[in-house]
Order: C-alpha cells, then sequence, then structure tokens
C-alpha cells in the first residue's frame, strides 16, 4: 500500500462522540513507551503526525487519522501508566474498554508489545481478555532495531510459546522498527487486503 495522504481529524474524550463514516478503523495500544506514536509515524511516512496530539492530556483521548481518505488509523491511550493516578487510569481503562468492545468501525486493533522484553502480565491479560470478547487483533513487536538478530528471534519466539499457553491458534504478528523502518511494508499490506476483502475484491 502507497500512503498517499494522512491527516488528523480529531481526539475525543468519548466513544459516541467519534466520526461515524463507515470507514474501517485500525486502532494501535500498546503500553507506555512502546513506540506507538513512532511506529504510527511510520507507518504514515510523516514524521510528526502522531505530534498532534502529543500536547499535555491529549494521550487521554481516541485519536483519528484519516488515511488515503479510505481508512482510519486509531491512536488509543496507552495502558499501564501507573503515575497516572487511581481516577485517570480508570478513565482510560473505560474509553479503550467502550472503543474496543463497542465501536462498530474498529476493524482490527494493533498491539503492540516491546520485543526487548520478556512477555509482561499487562500485556498478556489485555490480549487474554481481547481474546474472550472476540475482538480481531494483530500484535506488533516494536524496537526489532535494538536487538541483534538471534536475540530478537528468541523474544519473539518465547512470547509466541506463552500464548499458546492460551491460544489454540496463534493472531497475526509483525517484527517492526520505526527507525529502520522495519515491518512497514507487511503491516501496511496486511490492512490493505483486509480492505480489498470488505470491498469485495
Amino acid at each position: 500500500m502507497k500512503i498517499t495522504s494522512a491527516e488528523f481529524v480529531i481526539s475525543n474524550s468519548r466513544v459516541d462522540m467519534c466520526p461515524k463514516t463507515g470507514l474501517p478503523e485500525y486502532a494501535f495500544i500498546g503500553r507506555s513507551n512502546v513506540g506507538k506514536s513512532s511506529l504510527i509515524n511510520m507507518l504514515t511516512n510523516h514524521s510528526k503526525l502522531a505530534m498532534t496530539s502529543s500536547t499535555p492530556g491529549k494521550t487521554l483521548l481516541v485519536n483519528h487519522f484519516l488515511i488515503n481518505k479510505e481508512w482510519y488509523l486509531v491512536d488509543l491511550p496507552g495502558y499501564g501508566y501507573a503515575q497516572r493516578g487511581k481516577k485517570v487510569m480508570e478513565q482510560i481503562k473505560n474509553l479503550i474498554t467502550r472503543y474496543v468492545l463497542e465501536r462498530e468501525d474498529m476493524t482490527c486493533l494493533f498491539v503492540l508489545v516491546d520485543s526487548r522484553l520478556e512477555p509482561q502480565k499487562k500485556d498478556l491479560e489485555f490480549i487474554e481478555w481481547l481474546g474472550e470478547n472476540s475482538v480481531p487483533f494483530a500484535i506488533v513487536f516494536t524496537k526489532a532495531d535494538k536487538l541483534n538478530a538471534n536475540t530478537l528471534k528468541t523474544n519473539v519466539n518465547n512470547y509466541l510459546e506463552r500464548l499458546k499457553e492460551q491460544w489454540e491458534e496463534l493472531p497475526p504478528y509483525f517484527i517492526s522498527s520505526a527507525e529502520k523502518k522495519i515491518g512497514r511494508e507487511e503491516i501496511l499490506d496486511y490492512i490493505e487486503g483486509i480492505n480489498n476483502s470488505l470491498k469485495g475484491q
């Protein structure tokens, strides 16, 4: 897929205020510092696109970006950042839950995990929750450039083995690096494939 246009559309604190266009939405989510903004900028080939929503407070919102006038990339708040405080954490949890479970246009949720780390409890619990609720999702292993090839392969395989303890069939997964643009074509081709299937092609 070639990205010809990418534009910030709107931020919302309520799911029922999100755009009502009927276009497919591909949402990105992950724990704080997983590299979500960098990945979004890399995918869209726009170095400052995600920064549109990086001012204080905006990270608590659902951010919509219109891509190629055909589909939305949605930047969801990060989860698991305890320093935000209990009340704010609860607001974020409710916003994420409502978007993921109630947003009809949400076509696929990309869950970002740091390839440098062993499986994190919050990520595993979130992925398990997605499965329990039959939410379509894929995993993106970020920051692949920070590891040598052997360590990266070992870490990814260990993660997949951990998932196999709960899953009969593994979800789609991608290995990415925002700095090296690793995984860009694979992720965009995956999105394009889904879009084409929705059009009946």
